[in-house]
């Protein structure tokens, strides 16, 4: 089986309304990128989950997949309409039928956190067999290495443990920190997390890690036992790779379970947003820029 794909290169008053639009007329999918992007003007955009973005970039390409029997005239036709133009210039391309699962495996190679930490796909050989290898796959949750917090935070694990110590991992994803703190010496983690299917992902990769079930427990916010949750301080170090807005609200939360000079690692969390997440928490903790990446900063703090 193959398809064609149709990419239109329009503005940004008009890219929802041709996208859906697409869709309507049978689209198997339907995407909203920057015409600049992989060149100096590429504009990158941020938001929150749950919130609209604020705008669109002022160039914007739609590409949009469709079966291969599609009436291209018909469907640009009837699109330009929805939209109120007169014409929709766009380029067709085949996509053929592929090893979708080697083309996405190709996508994921061994990512190297530090000297001593890797993160490596199970299809891969371990580059560095004296190194600490995180065994990770891409899934439903998020945190495969690849984005900058999720790097941010890694490389701070890896400078930070000592050894021994009892670490929340607070929004889990994939459980990736908390594996990886675990691996580089932690005595005890948790993660928590309120989708139940990053609670599942991490488990399993936790199995794939080899890790002491006893040693890294993941739940979710509903189902945790009261003693991970509880108000008395039990955590020497909390991790918390979410987004800003979500942070600010779990502030009282993550504090009370950060016992005194107990540490507290925060990202997810851009550059111009940083100052108004770190006053929040610096009513308990003395906080610092520790890291910044693509303009995602890492936030970190003693307790008083």
């Amino acid at each position: 089986m193959s398809w064609i794909s149709f990419t239109i290169e329009t503005d940004a008053a008009h890219a929802e309304i041709l996208s859906d639009a697409l869709l309507e007329l049978g689209a198997l999918s339907a995407d909203i990128h920057d015409a600049a992007a992989g060149t100096e003007q590429e504009q990158p955009l941020f938001g929150e989950p749950g919130e609209l973005p604020e705008k669109i970039w002022p160039r914007a390409e739609i590409t949009a997949l469709f079966n291969a029997d599609a009436d291209v005239s018909t469907v640009m036709q009837v699109a330009a309409q929805a939209a109120k133009l007169i014409s929709l210039p766009y380029r067709l391309a085949e996509v053929p039928e592929q090893d979708w699962v080697r083309l996405s495996q190709a996508q994921f190679t061994p990512i190297q956190i530090s000297s001593r930490l890797w993160i490596v796909p199970s299809w891969h050989q371990i580059p560095d067999p004296a190194a600490v290898s995180l065994i990770l796959d891409p899934g439903l949750a998020f945190g495969t290495g690849s984005h900058p917090t999720t790097q941010l935070c890694l490389a701070w694990l890896d400078e930070n443990l000592r050894g021994g110590e009892d670490v929340l991992d607070y929004g889990c994803g994939s459980g990736i920190l908390a594996i990886a703190a675990l691996k580089l010496g932690a005595g005890h983690v948790v993660g928590i997390d309120i989708d139940p299917q990053a609670v599942v992902a991490s488990r399993d990769n936790a199995l794939r890690n080899q890790l002491d079930q006893m040693k890294a427990e993941f739940y979710t916010a509903r189902s945790a036992p009261q003693a991970a949750l509880a108000t008395s301080a039990w955590a020497d170090v909390v991790v918390a790779n979410i987004l800003a807005n979500p942070l600010i609200v779990l502030a009282p939360l993550l504090m009370s379970m950060t016992r005194k000079d107990g540490r507290i690692a925060l990202s997810g969390i851009l550059r111009d947003q940083a100052e108004e997440v770190a006053c929040i928490y610096r009513q308990w903790f003395e906080m610092r820029i520790a890291g910044e990446q693509e303009g995602w900063v890492l936030l970190t703090g003693t307790r008083k």
